[in-house]
């Protein structure tokens, strides 16, 4: 959405985030936000701004809500602003709120041709997943993602003006992390099939070409869809580090999170069931 990110530091977190009717080839997506709460940093330079965004297609169901909060540059250092404005989000989304596609029948679903037997059955709260692989981020990839998915932002296209930022060097697009990311868990989590529910997001450090991507799960819950016996969910954490591999579960430390973090997700998986 170029009008709040086209000036954007960075993003830097979602909440709240239900996908509700399933897209296909030929459907034509719109949407529309709402900005929900302000803040301004410390040091007068730049705020945080919260928005709710909502995506339709050509017959107006939604099919995702959600909320993300954006740090943004200020036109003029040190203007007066607003008191702030924080939203209150919920923790995570409710089990009861998940859907599962109705015109589809997980108790189909072929693991042989997944390449993995494990099911919603087999994992446990708790457990934790090392995915093993590693992906470097090249500029080329980056760039290339970053203008599929129309982002805007400068942080991630003009040199010219990253040269002056602290590292002196473009922004590898969020959403390109968290694709990553998602990609590397199919190595343990293969028979995830869809995405239900984004709880809690956070872009924890900047990421850049060069760096080599990892990831872990933890299964924080399952839950069972209501109305089917077909397909479950489970809860998971999606951790991914740069330059460090994941086997030793880096994550949070006190208040803060290991060095080399740069996403921590939680969310809704669907899963088939037995």
């Amino acid at each position: 959405m170029p009008d709040i990110s086209l000036n954007a530091v960075a993003n830097l977190g979602y909440a709240d985030c239900r996908f509700l009717t399933p897209v296909y080839p030929g459907d034509t997506l719109s949407a529309t936000s709402e900005v929900i709460g302000l803040r301004e940093l410390s040091n007068g330079k730049a705020g945080i701004v919260y928005v709710r965004s909502t995506g339709v297609n050509q017959r107006q169901e939604t099919v995702i809500d959600y909320v993300r909060w954006v740090m943004v540059r200020k036109g003029k250092a040190g203007a007066p602003t607003a008191d702030a404005v924080v939203p209150e989000l919920p923790e995570k989304v409710a089990a009861s709120h998940l859907t599962a596609p109705a015109n589809i029948n997980f108790g189909k679903f072929d693991c042989a041709l997944s390449g993995s037997p494990h099911l919603w059955e087999d994992y446990q709260e708790g457990e934790k997943i090392d995915h093993v692989d590693g992906v470097t981020i090249e500029e080329a990839e980056h760039m290339m993602a970053t203008r599929l998915y129309q982002n805007t932002a400068k942080v991630h296209f003009n040199q010219y003006i990253q040269k002056e930022a602290d590292a002196g060097r473009r922004l590898i697009y969020g959403g390109h992390v968290i694709s990553l990311a998602r990609a590397l868990s199919f190595n343990g989590l293969a028979n995830g099939v869809k995405i239900a529910a984004i709880n809690a997001g956070r872009h924890v450090s900047p990421t850049y070409a060069g760096h080599t991507v990892f990831a872990w799960s933890e299964i924080l819950e399952k839950a069972e869809i209501p109305g089917r016996r077909d397909v479950g969910a489970l809860r998971a954490r999606l951790i991914a580090t740069k330059d460090q591999p994941a086997g030793a579960f880096p994550g949070p430390v006190g208040e803060g999170y290991d060095p080399s973090v740069i996403l921590d997700l939680d969310y809704w998986l669907l899963m088939p069931r037995r």
